[in-house]
């Protein structure tokens, strides 16, 4: 037996990344105990079980078919069966209509662009394939590459309303990567020769897969512990020890890993240096509010729609169950608002009261058709730390995984970059991150 298989791991996180990141450590011989604070595991891909008992996801999601390593990791896991994909439709909101946008002709038709700012809009989509070196892209800003490729007319009717929805208002500090990154993930979701739009989910969404894992975890010999809320993670003479539970009792381990957010990793490490606390102290991220309508009817049968008018507060409307038989959702339909919301936002300190009374008034203004009669349930999830922002510049301040406290490491959505932060590449970083942690990779 080696000698990593001796070692003793302790993970703070049951979210994608610390599940992940526990079964690539298993697998590689490693005996890791899983604390979770919540009791149920998943994070933000986690499931919210319905009045009725119907099981959903508390956020959206989707698996693209080029979502490759998530795909071959169902396959090792006996749970590639489960896995499910249908054609979708994507529209644009433009002065109270839907403008369908799957396909050239309909790209074509799109009424706020004239013919020169259609091909520039495509040309953009275009130039985002062939950047080779995404880094190039670092010191500019997203609103002059939009401008330089798809011009003012375009980025006045499409884009800054949706960099604005998305940012909370201002993008100012936000590099070309950020748009790169999306349109080619975007691209990847057309499969085939008549590039049609492939998305996807497993039966029972994420926690499928999270059980999944969890189970081989448990067959290693691993621990996963819910409801189990981790006080401090113990340093002594600059080296992490253990972890020291709410009793204050200590569990010694030769190694921790922290799969949370920087500000919440440095809520763990009070004892840690300084300037480490200052270092960390400089990653930030949006927050969202991201209210779920769960219908008796479709709403309006698209995966997507893009908002391009900023009076409505939501960022988009996401509809799951375009993609997801209503069949696997107890026969509902499952409509996502979400908001983001930059730090310190007004609109995190609003109540679900008046957060539901404003959705609904906007989407009745947006959608006329709309029946309040329809809503089952409205359920409104919130987060603070949801999705890392980077600015200009600012590759500097992604932390590393091997922090500077020896055996002490950190696997963060942070750490994703430029890629979106999604199944795919979560479940990807863990791997990544389970060599740096068991020392193939330093």
């Amino acid at each position: 037996m080696n000698q990593t298989s001796q070692q003793q791991i302790g993970i703070i996180g049951g979210g994608i990344m610390g599940i992940s990141l526990g079964y690539f450590l298993s697998r590689r011989g490693l005996k890791v105990t899983i604390y979770e604070a919540s009791p149920v595991l998943g994070g933000l891909a986690g499931p919210i079980t319905l009045g009725d008992g119907t099981q959903v996801d508390r956020f959206y999601h989707a698996i693209l078919s080029s979502d490759r390593f998530l795909s071959d990791l169902c396959k090792e896991l006996g749970i590639h069966d489960q896995l499910r994909y249908k054609e979708t439709k994507t529209s644009f909101y433009y002065k109270g209509k839907l403008y369908p946008m799957n396909n050239i002709i309909e790209f074509l038709k799109f009424p706020p662009l004239g013919w020169v700012d259609r091909f520039r809009l495509g040309l953009t989509v275009l130039a985002a394939q062939f950047v080779k070196d995404w880094k190039s892209l670092e010191s500019v800003g997203v609103q002059s590459w939009l401008l330089k490729w798809g011009g003012e007319t375009t980025f006045q009717n499409i884009w800054r309303p949706m960099l604005k929805a998305k940012f909370d208002g201002g993008f100012d500090n936000v590099p070309a990567t950020w748009i790169w990154s999306r349109l080619v993930r975007m691209k990847s979701t057309r499969e085939g020769a008549n590039q049609k739009e492939m998305a996807g989910h497993l039966i029972g969404g994420y926690i499928t897969l999270i059980k999944a894992l969890t189970d081989k975890i448990v067959e290693a010999g691993g621990s996963v512990l819910l409801k189990t809320p981790v006080k401090e993670i113990v340093i002594e003479n600059g080296k992490a020890v253990g972890i020291r539970m709410a009793n204050d009792e200590v569990v010694k381990y030769d190694k921790v890993v922290c799969t949370m957010q920087t500000p919440v990793f440095q809520r763990l490490i009070p004892t840690a240096d300084q300037a480490y606390h200052e270092y960390l102290g400089k990653s930030d991220y949006l927050g969202i509010i991201a209210p779920l309508l769960v219908l008796d009817r479709p709403l309006t049968g698209n995966w997507t729609v893009n908002i391009t008018d900023d009076r409505y507060p939501f960022t988009g409307v996401i509809e799951t169950t375009a993609y997801i038989d209503p069949k696997y959702a107890g026969g509902y339909h499952l409509v996502y608002l979400p908001k983001y919301t930059a730090p310190g936002s007004e609109w995190q300190k609003k109540s679900d009261d008046e957060i539901k009374k404003i959705w609904l008034e906007n989407l009745e203004a947006m959608f006329p058709s709309f029946d309040a009669s329809s809503v089952r349930y409205f359920l409104i999830h919130r987060e603070r730390y949801v999705e890392p922002l980077h600015g200009l510049n600012e590759m500097d301040l992604i932390p590393a995984v091997k922090t500077p406290i020896a055996n002490l490491f950190l696997a963060t959505t942070s750490q994703i970059y430029p890629a979106l932060t999604n199944g795919e590449s979560v479940s990807r970083h863990a791997r990544e991150a389970a060599d740096i942690v068991s020392g193939v990779n330093g």
